[in-house]
Formats: C-alpha cells, sequence, structure tokens
C-alpha cells in the first residue's frame, strides 16, 4: 500500500470516528465495508464517494441533513489538493462535542491561526455532549439541552426493592412443602408421596412515594424534577407523586397521562402554589394525616425533594419527619444544592429533618438521578 493510500485509508476511519462522535453508529465494519467499496468507486469523484459512504454509514434518515454537513465540513480541507495527502488525526485531539466546531476552523484557516479555546454548540448532537449532560447542573441547561435531558430521562433504569409478603407460589427449589398440591398429584401412585410440590415466598415491589418542592426557592429545578417524576411514574407502578408549596397537592393522576407535554401541563394547572413559600412541614404534616394510610401500605420508599428552605415552624418539621420515618420503609431527601462544591446542610430546615433521613443525596443533574437509581436498586440487598 502507497504512502497516498495510508493516508486515505486513515482519513475515512478518522471521518468514521467523527461520525460515531456526532452520534451516528458507525461500527468497525460499517468502515471495512466502506473501504471495500470505494476500491469501486472513481476517488476523483467527489460525489461517488460521498453517495458511497453516505449509503453505507447512514442507518436513520432524520441523520442525513447532520452526514452530509459533516462531509462538506470535514473534505473541505483538501479542496486544492490531493484527497490523501491530508492527515486528518488532529481533530480527534478534543471532545467529540468540539469536533465540527475545529473541522470549521480548520476548512476556514487552513494550518493558519490558533483554535478556538472554547466552543459553544447550539443543540446538542454527540456521545461526548451527552456524557457532558450527566454531569451539568439543571440550573445551567439551555431550552435544547433541557430537552435533551428530558429525553434521556425516559431511558434511566429503575430498580426498586421488594418486599417479603405471607403469601407462598409455587416453586422447584422452594422451602416449603404444598401439603394440598402434593397430595393432588400423587393421587395416582395410591397417596404415596412420590413428587414433592414446593412453594417460596411471594415478593412485591414496594411503593415509591415521591414529595418534591415547587416553591420559589427550587424554581430553577423544579420543572425539570417534575419531568423527573413523570418519568418514574410512568415507568413504576404503585407510584405516588405530591408536590408542595405552602399546601400539599397529589398530581399522581395528572402524570399518569400518555403525553409528556399534557401531563406536565394538566399537573402545572393543577397546582395553585407554584413559585410560592415554603411550609415543609405543614406539608408533611396533611401528607401524614391524609394520605400516608392510602399510599403507604406495603412499606413504601418515600423520597422527599427539596433544599430545605422553610418559612415554617421548624419543631413542626422534625415532629412530622419523625412521623414518617416511622411509617415508612426508607426515607430519603434529595436537595438540589447539595451537587453545589462546598454546600453544607446548614439551614434551620435541613437541620431538623436530617436526623430523621436513610439518606442525603445530591438531585442536580443526570449523574446524581443514576445514583439514586443504585441506591434504590441496593436496597434490595438489605
Amino acid at each position: 500500500m502507497t504512502g497516498q493510500e495510508n493516508y486515505f485509508v486513515h482519513n475515512v476511519v478518522v471521518f468514521g470516528r467523527v461520525l460515531r462522535g456526532l452520534g451516528l453508529p458507525v461500527g468497525t465494519a460499517q468502515i471495512a465495508d466502506v473501504l471495500t467499496a470505494l476500491t469501486y468507486v472513481d476517488l476523483s469523484s467527489r460525489e461517488d464517494v460521498k453517495h458511497t459512504l453516505r449509503a453505507l454509514l447512514v442507518r436513520r434518515r432524520e441523520d442525513g441533513p447532520l452526514f452530509d454537513e459533516a462531509f462538506d465540513l470535514f473534505w473541505k480541507l483538501v479542496q486544492g489538493g490531493p484527497l490523501a495527502e491530508v492527515d486528518l488525526s488532529r481533530l480527534l485531539q478534543r471532545p467529540p462535542r468540539q469536533q465540527m466546531a475545529l473541522v470549521r476552523w480548520l476548512s476556514e484557516e487552513g494550518e493558519g491561526g490558533d483554535p478556538p479555546e472554547e466552543v459553544h454548540e447550539d443543540r446538542v448532537y454527540t456521545f461526548s455532549a451527552r456524557e457532558v449532560l450527566r454531569t451539568r447542573d439543571f440550573a445551567e441547561l439551555s431550552p435544547d439541552e433541557l430537552e435533551e435531558v428530558r429525553r434521556l430521562m425516559q431511558g434511566l433504569s429503575w430498580a426498586l426493592p421488594q418486599r417479603r409478603t405471607r403469601r407462598r407460589v409455587p416453586a422447584a427449589r422452594g422451602p416449603y412443602f404444598d401439603l394440598r398440591r402434593t397430595f393432588r398429584r400423587n393421587m395416582r401412585y395410591g397417596a404415596e408421596p412420590v413428587h414433592l410440590v414446593r412453594r417460596r415466598p411471594k415478593y412485591r415491589r414496594r411503593p415509591l412515594v415521591a414529595i418534591c418542592d415547587i416553591s420559589g426557592s427550587m424554581e430553577r429545578y423544579s420543572r425539570v424534577l417534575l419531568q423527573f417524576l413523570y418519568a418514574i411514574t410512568n415507568r413504576l407502578d404503585r407510584v405516588e407523586t405530591f408536590v408542595f408549596g405552602t399546601r400539599l397537592t397529589r398530581i399522581t393522576r395528572q402524570l399518569q397521562r400518555r403525553d409528556i407535554d399534557e401531563a406536565l401541563a394538566e399537573a402545572t394547572r393543577h397546582i395553585v402554589d407554584w413559585g410560592g413559600g415554603t411550609r415543609i412541614g405543614e406539608a408533611l404534616k396533611t401528607f401524614n394525616y391524609r394520605w400516608a394510610r392510602r399510599v403507604l401500605g406495603g412499606g413504601a420508599v418515600v423520597l422527599i425533594i427539596s433544599d430545605g428552605w422553610d418559612r415554617g415552624d421548624v419543631d413542626l418539621l422534625a415532629r412530622e419527619m419523625a412521623r414518617l420515618h416511622r411509617s415508612c420503609y426508607r426515607l430519603i431527601w434529595l436537595n438540589p444544592l447539595l451537587g453545589m462544591p462546598g454546600y453544607e446542610p446548614l439551614t434551620r430546615g435541613m437541620q431538623a429533618a436530617l436526623p430523621h433521613v436513610d439518606a442525603f443525596l445530591p438531585v442536580h443533574n443526570l449523574e446524581s438521578l443514576e445514583q439514586l437509581g443504585d441506591v434504590l436498586a441496593r436496597l434490595n440487598a438489605l
């Protein structure tokens, strides 16, 4: 293989990696197919090369425009010179989210000029960008990024803990004998116990109850957290959802609509104290006296989502937290401020609540939601 052919093959591989960074499902096998197909194509024809690559590397119709833009910018580097004499591996020296901007810089500046220090994109396309979104604070996201976060929330996996019920079900190797079924099965053998039928305890997923703060201090997070509540309400069974500011509101039924936009709009219309003050103790008292018996049966796991800023009676908050802690299987407090460097729970509300929680976790980005999922899954081992 000549030096020019080596460069050409290398550049095709680099282009495939750039496409993969932009979110297109391009694998090694496809690149191998491309290199084989290009042996039958006139490499001096830009359009022939482009259509060959497009046919083999684009699987989804919506990826077509992105491929066209990437191809035009990527191969513009070699206009006026041989395609095989340019090494494009430098494009991979930065995260894939910045590759499109680097392509534009290289296409405009060539070998001169300095690359941009920062790259800003209006839309989220790349796998790397999704990785960045996992660690970005919800309060810092643009509208396009919030839309992407909403979509990624739908893909989060949740494994709630299970509890052992009093009922038993047939099992091949259960610890208990089923005498009635054993007798019936062995009637053909004169009631001799030839085959023993066993049973095991039946397990059932624990209910999940979410109580979310939608007061003014939580305004930067409350709308995206409402999308999180919609995701878990529709992914799991036996989920109850409440929100509170100065009063408690149940929105479980509103979030059960199939369309997320309709569900969120209906829930928002149902909430009358959005963005107001915060009275956590009074809201929890309403929950304990009005809803606890209805929704905490079966050893529920309770999530309280709040920054802990409270204008109500702190002693009332401590009493109601203690009552709620006694009534549920696990009580987890999620605080979006906990993800900030140097944060300490010094507010009166948090000081009153923390002695009664089983876990105190952040809830400011996608990574923290994944951490919550891991914590819930580990409860099965307790």
